[in-house]
């Protein structure tokens, strides 16, 4: 989680708050909009407001949260058209990791990639969504690291970052844990053939679909969060 968040080196409290929080807040337990009081965190975290204040800002920076003044800090909250937006440049960019998997990975990449499907599958057949979607973000970063291109992955994490709780919440919705793992094993399937139109399309339609199941759930307007 450390990692996600741009802190893989952190052990201190600051981290253990960034790494609670965040996670409350791509899991669901906390919802857009929601208060985040600094301190009913302090006393939960047996400590001051000021490792709070400094976890709430190290959040806000990653787009997690808002800060303003005169009021608490809360969760952040997003419109259905920069939903939209964010999915669909997520798209075109994963149809240019498909593209570089393709080109690049060796057989030995696509085992590693092989295992992590498994434990995809695993998680979905135990119906554990918070398993299922962190191998599901083990997933798609292990692909993004194969293409060895550090631009490329760098707009992944600023974006991915912001589009974590949606996703959370998209693989939460009835029977996308299974709909998923079968897309997935068509994408492997496709790199196993070298065939980057196939795999490039394919990326791009499990991306869309995550938009398509936000969209019919409601969920963006039934919390007033359309522009």
């Amino acid at each position: 989680m450390l990692r996600v968040l741009g802190r893989e080196h952190g052990a201190g409290l600051v981290d253990e708050i960034v790494v609670k929080v965040g996670a409350d807040i791509i899991e669901g337990r906390y919802e857009p909009g929601d208060d985040l009081n600094s301190v009913e965190l302090a006393r939960v975290f047996g400590t001051s407001r000021t490792p709070v204040r400094e976890a709430l800002q190290a959040l806000q920076r990653e787009g997690f949260v808002d800060i303003s003044a005169h009021r608490r800090p809360r969760v952040t909250t997003q419109s259905l058209a920069e939903v939209r937006d964010m999915y669909q440049v997520r798209a075109h960019l994963y149809r240019m990791v498909s593209r570089c998997v393709v080109d690049v990975a060796t057989d030995r990449d696509l085992a590693g990639l092989r295992l992590v499907q498994t434990r995809l599958h695993d998680a979905a057949e135990a119906g554990d969504v918070d398993g299922y979607f962190w191998t599901n973000v083990e997933f798609r970063n292990t692909e993004a690291r194969l293409t060895g291109n550090a631009t490329l992955c760098r707009l992944l994490d600023n974006l991915g970052l912001r589009m974590l709780r949606l996703r959370h919440l998209s693989l939460s919705m009835p029977g996308r844990m299974a709909e998923s793992v079968a897309d997935h094993e068509r994408l492997l399937a496709a790199y196993d053939d070298r065939d980057a139109d196939v795999a490039a399309a394919l990326t791009a339609s499990i991306v869309l679909r995550g938009l398509r199941a936000i969209e019919r759930s409601g969920w963006m307007t039934s919390r007033g969060t359309v522009t």
